[in-house]
């Protein structure tokens, strides 16, 4: 019946996901829907795109229409600015596209007598013959000339629509390359632009920073194909002895395969196609929220003695279910936000509000854990379970040095954040997301092999025999003692000391081995 079960539930994520297909969201392909011109100090501007682009390679097949031809570059397909007929009676000054590398930055801009700086060329500048009043104020790049690349289009009387030439800059220098819409008409405060660019890279269309994850995903794929392997044969080796917590550890095996494959096809086509298809990314979110959230119930569980010192959680059941569902809708919000339909190629633009609550609750997972394993092992020592202390002794150790590493990286990743401010590492930047899925990977083969299924793992299981009783009080988890009768009627009955036997060994000690 289980298994049959199991089918189902196989079957009906296959039909969604088929449906999910059919939405697909661009990506590569950057799209303006009616965007508006926002005022920056004296120009008014909208944000085209921004990504890490590779310079084309020396033997590129241009003519060649296959993705990995080799040949990168930024195209500008049907772009058009609108105004209202109510401000189609003049014409307009020009508004420009303006394309630049990062580390030109400084070439875009510029102020009068050490004042204020400014986008939009102003009278005193004109003045001074640096630039055309009314147009951005640009200075050819030092590294090359022809740098930053700027071309305009302008309104004439009564015209509404105004519609940029196909034009396709070609990328002969690896960079970040930043693409702005700017215009300095203050009588175009409503104008709006429509239309795409395409940005591509020599082996495809993803985004510099995404496209080494296409290969981590892969190799991830392969990884937990190899763990999979593992434990799943000692699954059907051993499946008479398993213990509901290795069937957990198999839940979260499965979802990490399913995961890794799902990055993996979803990078391929986005690489291959440059439209990123929404299905497939809201599902690999999907799985890896969902596995995330599997996990750190599973270790709090583990750290509460469920399964192996206690056979149920008692009142905290619904208390573990509550944590674990708000992480997984504050985590599944926030991998939406930053993954499905993401465009630009930027890091750490991350929500604030959408950040700390996942935070927050993994800081209370973490501590809920530790102050339950600490109850634990003292369970666990004075009742001198030695084959289980030792267990949760590593597994403890295991989750101190995953926790101080995590830390760590945190740290580093502050620094490498606020030292980049412009983008200007974003070769390196996927290493960042990749670390954190080795970390978790790592854990878990760390915990595959303490729990491993083998000939022995019922000994590790809980059994009423040892009397492993916890106090009701489940936030101390305290043992029970009991109280001294002071009753006259009822004799005392004195205690059976230990006999040793002739190695040494007591025979209390014996029969606890037995019964772990």
């Amino acid at each position: 019946m289980p298994v049959k079960m199991n089918q189902s539930v196989v079957v009906l994520f296959l039909l969604l996901l088929g449906l999910m297909l059919v939405c697909v969201s661009e990506a590569s392909v950057h799209e303006y829907k009616g965007d508006k011109f926002v005022s920056k100090g004296n120009a008014f501007v909208v944000h085209g795109g921004s990504e890490g682009i590779y310079s084309s390679f020396s033997d590129a097949h241009v003519n060649e229409t296959a993705a990995n031809n080799g040949d990168s570059y930024i195209r500008f397909s049907k772009i058009t600015f609108r105004r209202s007929i109510d401000n189609s009676n003049f014409s307009s000054g020009l508004i420009q596209t303006l394309v630049f590398e990062v580390e030109d930055r400084e070439t875009i801009g510029g102020s009068a007598y050490g004042g204020q700086r400014a986008v939009c060329c102003t009278a005193d500048l004109s003045k001074l013959g640096v630039c055309t009043q009314g147009e951005v104020i640009h200075r050819p790049s030092t590294k090359d000339p022809s740098w930053p690349q700027v071309f305009g289009i302008k309104f004439e009387v009564d015209e509404v629509e105004a519609t940029l030439p196909s034009n396709s800059i070609q990328i002969t220098k690896t960079g970040m390359y930043n693409l702005y819409f700017i215009h300095c008409d203050l009588n175009l405060k409503d104008l709006v632009v429509e239309g795409k660019s395409i940005w591509k890279n020599p082996t495809g269309y993803l985004p510099g920073r995404m496209a080494p994850l296409m290969n981590f995903y892969g190799f991830m794929s392969l990884a937990f194909v190899i763990l999979g392997l593992f434990w799943f044969s000692q699954y059907a080796r051993f499946w008479r002895e398993v213990l509901h917590l290795q069937n957990c550890i198999t839940l979260v095996i499965t979802l990490g395969m399913f995961e890794m494959a799902l990055w993996y096809f979803e990078y391929a086509e986005f690489n291959e196609t440059g439209v990123r298809p929404m299905g497939i990314t809201a599902w690999a979110v999907t799985f890896g929220t969902v596995k995330r959230t599997v996990a750190r119930v599973i270790i709090l569980m583990v750290a509460m003695g469920y399964g192996v010192v206690r056979p149920t959680l008692g009142g905290l059941t619904s208390k573990v279910i509550m944590l674990g569902g708000t992480f997984f809708l504050a985590s599944e919000v926030l991998e939406l936000v930053e993954n499905v339909g993401a465009v630009s190629d930027l890091s750490g633009k991350a929500r604030l509000f959408l950040v700390l609550p996942v935070a927050i609750l993994d800081t209370f997972f973490i501590l809920w854990i530790f102050t339950s394993l600490s109850s634990t092992l003292n369970k666990l020592q004075a009742r001198r379970m030695m084959t289980k202390l030792d267990i949760y002794r590593k597994f403890t150790n295991a989750l101190a040095v995953a926790v101080i590493v995590s830390v760590g990286w945190i740290c580093y990743e502050l620094y490498f954040k606020s030292n980049d401010i412009y983008n200007e590492k974003w070769q390196n930047a996927w290493i960042i997301p990749a670390f954190w899925q080795i970390l978790s990977f790592s854990l878990l083969c760390v915990i595959c092999a303490l729990w491993a299924p083998s000939q022995n793992s019922m000994r590790y299981a809980y059994s009423e025999d040892v009397n492993e009783e916890f106090d009701k009080d489940e936030t101390s988890l305290t043992l029970i003692k009991p109280s001294p009768m002071a009753s006259k009627d009822v004799r005392s009955v004195p205690e059976p000391r230990p006999v040793q036997s002739n190695n040494g060994v007591l025979n209390g000690d014996l029969e606890e081995d037995k019964r772990e």
